[in-house]
């Protein structure tokens, strides 16, 4: 299985990112992905990427962090190196303050002409701000190869619209919630999306799945997202994993 998103470049969060390396191996996670969120947790992801042969980097600006955001010149930089496999996270985010609309827009433009130079894919994050997203996704007149709608919370009718942009790859992440008990509704949309664009990821150390819930969560706990998939789906966790790594490989080209 492979752990798509994760941030064990957070260091007041993973202290020792080594033991929660050694933990997903241990839970058959043997790819994960280290996202950053601004210059600085893209540096570490690639220094992480540099330690641990199973870790990869994806580097770039959160909605959040945007109004710090002045150029793409380090995430240009980074982009170098042959275990970043994606440019992210980016998007929108209308339910946090730290930055403006225009601001996020801002550092998501260019970020997203930087990977449609570089031919890179491309992982976006996006809260309560699905409408604007997917409008401005098909505004575009330039497509990377693949996009990942990160911890996908959309309704059916954003994921159809995305998959209906024909120049790039959509893909959608699925995270610990699926695993919740109230989560039914976030089950029926899981069910309908095309099991060949689905992705596992934790968003650790958030979003930990059931029955873990207020505890930190990490890379090793991907196997519970993976049977809450399959359950949602009505599928052997076997078939989930199979599927899920198979897409992450076509997401992530670098991962191989």
């Amino acid at each position: 299985m492979i752990d798509t998103h994760c941030h064990l470049n957070l260091t007041d969060h993973f202290p020792d990112p080594s033991a929660a390396v050694d933990r997903a191996l241990h839970a058959d996670v043997d790819r994960i992905i280290v996202v950053g969120i601004d210059d600085e947790t893209s540096q570490l992801a690639v220094d992480l990427a540099d330690r641990f042969d199973a870790v990869f980097a994806c580097v770039g600006w959160h909605p959040t962090s945007a109004a710090k955001y002045e150029n793409t010149q380090r995430i240009e930089a980074l982009c170098k190196h042959p275990k970043v496999v994606a440019i992210g996270e980016i998007g929108l985010d209308y339910h946090w303050d730290y930055s403006t609309p225009e601001q996020q827009l801002v550092a998501t433009n260019a970020h997203w002409a930087l990977a449609c130079e570089l031919q890179m894919p491309v992982v976006f994050h996006c809260r309560e701000a699905y409408d604007d997203l997917i409008d401005w996704l098909e505004s575009r007149d330039a497509y990377p190869p693949t996009c990942v709608l990160h911890c996908f919370a959309g309704d059916v009718s954003h994921a159809r619209r995305a998959l209906a942009i024909e120049e790039t790859e959509v893909f959608f992440g699925i995270d610990g919630p699926i695993t919740f008990k109230n989560a039914t509704a976030l089950r029926d949309i899981a069910a309908e999306l095309p099991l060949d664009r689905l992705l596992l990821e934790t968003d650790s150390p958030y979003l930990t799945p059931h029955p873990h819930r207020g505890k930190p969560n990490e890379p090793a706990m991907i196997p519970l997202i993976c049977d809450g998939l399959a359950a949602a789906l009505s599928i052997s966790a076997a078939e989930a994993a199979a599927a899920t790594t198979a897409n992450a490989f076509r997401a992530f080209p670098r991962l191989r």
